[in-house]
């Protein structure tokens, strides 16, 4: 009994040990090689496939099939760099510079709103934990937002997994 009183002690202690804190925070760039990009879809009024892709620039994928999809649930894939390197290329102009960037009802980059369509919500994350997104719900100020909606839309047709998110109506 001494002896798991002693451990659980240890144990307590070693989560207050620290690596000396004082390591610098990385500076300049941050190199985007490494990145993760998760891509997710929202329902609609009608039958809007709703998914959730992450791609990884080694070559893996993850797909979530969650509703008028050909596939539900979690599947893995593999991608070329060349689909990794055209889906990031096609998002690149809307990924914000930092933080988050929302163009939903309410918010001043989305004063004309047409209801009923779906949203995309994009991630952008790199290994050392920071990260940018986008939320883009495609009926705000559809003319002033057509090439963005178009781009964002098309972007998913870049990525292998058409066969997992099957044909649209």
């Amino acid at each position: 009994m001494r002896w798991i009183a002693a451990s659980g002690m240890a144990l307590m202690l070693a989560g207050c040990a620290t690596t000396g804190g004082n390591e610098a925070p990385p500076s300049g760039p941050i190199p985007t090689e490494s990145e993760s990009i998760r891509y997710q879809t929202s329902g609609c009024f009608g039958r809007c496939p709703v998914y959730q892709v992450t791609v990884r620039p080694d070559g893996t994928g993850t797909f979530v099939g969650e509703r008028f999809t050909q596939v539900s649930g979690e599947r893995d894939f593999t991608l070329t760099s060349a689909e990794y390197e055209a889906f990031k290329a096609k998002l690149a102009p809307y990924r914000p510079e930092s933080g988050m960037r929302r163009i939903a009802p309410g918010t001043s980059e989305c004063e004309n709103v047409a209801t009923d369509l779906p949203s995309v919500d994009i991630s952008w994350t790199r290994p050392i934990g920071d990260s940018q997104s986008l939320y883009f719900y495609y009926g705000c100020d559809m003319e002033e937002n057509a090439q963005m909606a178009q781009d964002l839309g098309e972007a998913a047709e870049l990525l292998p997994i058409q066969k997992l998110v099957g044909a649209q109506p």
